[in-house]
């Protein structure tokens, strides 16, 4: 084997053998993740309601907020109910309102609910995409794995079938 083919090969060792070291870090963070995103929703004791769910929601019926997908379909929930508590207008508008209207004691509390909603609304969706950066990071580090070994196994590769020097 000549100079640039054995530092090639060490090279391909060293990238390999950090990648298959990063990969199955990645792999327990991302898990760990996933897992503190279920303790937090389930913490909160979230359960959607046994009746009165639009149809999209309906397979959701009395059951608790405890993954990133059903901390997003009840967000779509409240995004209803603050639709209809409303009529559509969001924190802002609201807040414009009140500030043209002066003192309007049921636009303030019509200004506070939307505010709540939107609030919680905004938490469960950091949840939902805390949930999807779980996700991949898992996959990267699968992936680093998976590419970390096949760079370790080529350079070994390498080291045997080439000769060596004396």
């Amino acid at each position: 084997m000549d100079g640039s083919q054995r530092r090639a090969g060490i090279l391909l060792g060293t990238v390999g053998t950090a990648l298959a070291v990063a990969g199955p870090v990645m792999l327990w963070r991302g898990r760990g993740g996933r897992n503190e995103i279920r303790g937090e929703l389930a913490a909160q004791k979230i359960t959607f309601p046994d009746r009165g769910l639009p149809a999209e929601l309906a397979a959701h019926a009395g059951r608790r907020v405890e993954t990133g997908p059903e901390a997003h379909a009840y967000a779509e929930f409240i995004k209803g109910n603050l639709a209809h508590a409303t009529g559509g207008r969001t924190y802002a508008e609201l807040s414009a309102e009140l500030h043209a209207a002066g003192d309007d004691e049921k636009l303030a509390e019509l200004r506070q609910t939307a505010f709540m909603g939107q609030s919680l609304r905004a938490s469960l969706m950091s949840a939902y995409q805390a949930w999807h950066l779980t996700t991949l990071v898992t996959g990267l580090g699968a992936a680093l794995t998976g590419l970390g070994v096949a760079l370790v196994a080529t350079a070994d590769a390498l080291a045997t079938r080439s000769p060596r020097r004396s």
